[in-house]
């Protein structure tokens, strides 16, 4: 049986299945093999201890070649790749292209449990170094005066202030915020690893005024479903696409002519 892509043929695929049964019945074996292994790379992922960004990158790529490859991924050629990844450049970018590829190495080498044999120059992504935009401490005063929503207002603050990652930051519990020698435990940050962070008097005053309001035991930063009244039993901190939604209208509304990336917020210290 053929091993060759065949992007965007589902519908002429399922036609043809529907009038051989034969080739219906070979298409469907393939699935269940693939989902057989799908759910072994999913337990290798987080054997491994992935961060769940990691994750959803390997996974959604794996499931990007069983589409294209009728499910059909254990034996892969160079020129297969190659094909497949020139194609995805056209629509996804150079980083969506290498997590799928080292997707792909992951799975081999855990789930199919052999070398990874495909050429290591397969892909060579461009090296880029872009330095992010760094809001003044005037441009950041401005855009916390204009968010209106207090926990998204208090968010940005925090984030700021204490120069952290978006995820460090949603991430962050009541129980991290050391008042007593002025600092912030973030916890599985960059790396998987821990650190410490100095907490300026300002953001702990601005924390513990916010705590008052919402009051949840656990999350710092509670999810805003279930109101005010709901945010001391939410049980899930702030939406992560909500908060860069609500970062993207604030920045129109000023009119501020800054970039911000979707993952992470470079941020200098302000004065307190």
């Amino acid at each position: 049986m053929s091993n060759a892509p065949n992007p965007g043929a589902t519908g002429a695929t399922n036609a043809a299945n529907a009038a051989n049964p034969a080739n219906a019945s070979a298409a469907q074996a393939d699935r269940c093999e693939f989902d057989r292994r799908y759910a072994s790379l999913l337990q290798h992922l987080r054997l491994k201890g992935m961060q769940p960004k990691t994750v959803q990158a390997y996974t959604h790529g794996i499931r990007r070649l069983g589409e294209c490859f009728g499910w059909r991924i254990d034996a892969l050629t160079d020129e297969q790749l190659s094909e497949h990844f020139s194609r995805l450049l056209q629509t996804h970018s150079w980083s969506s292209v290498k997590h799928d590829l080292y997707g792909y190495k992951f799975y081999c080498t855990h789930v199919l449990g052999r070398a990874w044999a495909a050429n290591p120059g397969l892909i060579k992504p461009p090296k880029v170094q872009r330095l992010p935009d760094i809001l003044t401490v005037e441009q950041a005063a401005r855009l916390f005066a204009a968010t209106r929503c207090l926990s998204y207002r208090v968010f940005f603050f925090t984030l700021y202030s204490l120069g952290l990652r978006l995820g460090e930051a949603l991430a962050l519990q009541v129980g991290d915020i050391d008042a007593a020698r002025m600092r912030v435990h973030v916890r599985h940050a960059k790396g998987n690893r821990d650190r410490l962070v100095p907490l300026a008097p300002a953001t702990l005053d601005v924390l513990r005024r916010f705590w008052a309001v919402h009051r949840n035991p656990t999350l710092l930063f509670p999810g805003r479903a279930g109101g005010v009244a709901g945010a001391a039993r939410a049980e899930r901190a702030l939406d992560r696409a909500g908060v860069q939604r609500a970062l993207r209208e604030v920045v129109r509304s000023m009119g501020l002519k800054k970039t911000f990336t979707p993952t992470a917020c470079a941020t200098a210290m302000p004065r307190t």
